[in-house]
């Protein structure tokens, strides 16, 4: 093989291998966290509301967007009351054993905490029994977070 194309193929397995390495613990889109929705925003507003991109803040090598500087700061002063759980994967799958990827307006906050799912239909399905299925997916979670995600 010619030199040019080791050094290009080279050069594309380290720009590949950079970007998983940056990626964070949070389920991400487009390099967001929570496909950009602010995190503070499900707690005080009750709903999804996008995040700006000059309001973000980095915590555990993921970037999280805020609708307004009050909640970014409200963020980066407490991160772990606002980030969602299992690494804003879907709850049910947790609880089930497997990774997948979650829709913003498929959650709800219980005992504090910020649970998604991945769709409204799933989040249904989760809240028939929250308490076992978080239970579970607490249990499952620290297997279910080096796992990779499942389309």
């Amino acid at each position: 093989m010619p030199f040019r194309q080791r050094f290009t193929l080279g050069l594309f397995g380290l720009l590949l291998t950079s970007q998983l390495a940056f990626a964070g613990d949070f389920f991400e889109v487009d390099g967001v966290a929570l496909r950009g929705y602010d995190p503070v925003a499900y707690f005080e507003l009750g709903k999804p509301t996008p995040g700006l991109m000059p309001l973000r803040h980095e915590f555990r090598g993921s970037i999280f967007l805020f609708s307004s500087e009050a909640n970014q700061k409200k963020f980066a002063a407490d991160p772990e009351k606002y980030a969602p759980q299992y690494g804003g994967y879907c709850a049910l799958g947790t609880a089930n054993g497997y990774k997948v990827k979650t829709e913003p307006d498929a959650f709800k906050v219980v005992d504090g905490k910020l649970y998604l799912n991945y769709n409204r239909k799933v989040l249904e399905m989760w809240t028939q029994d929250q308490p076992g299925y978080i239970s579970r997916a607490d249990k499952n979670w620290p297997e279910v977070s080096k796992m990779p995600m499942k389309e």
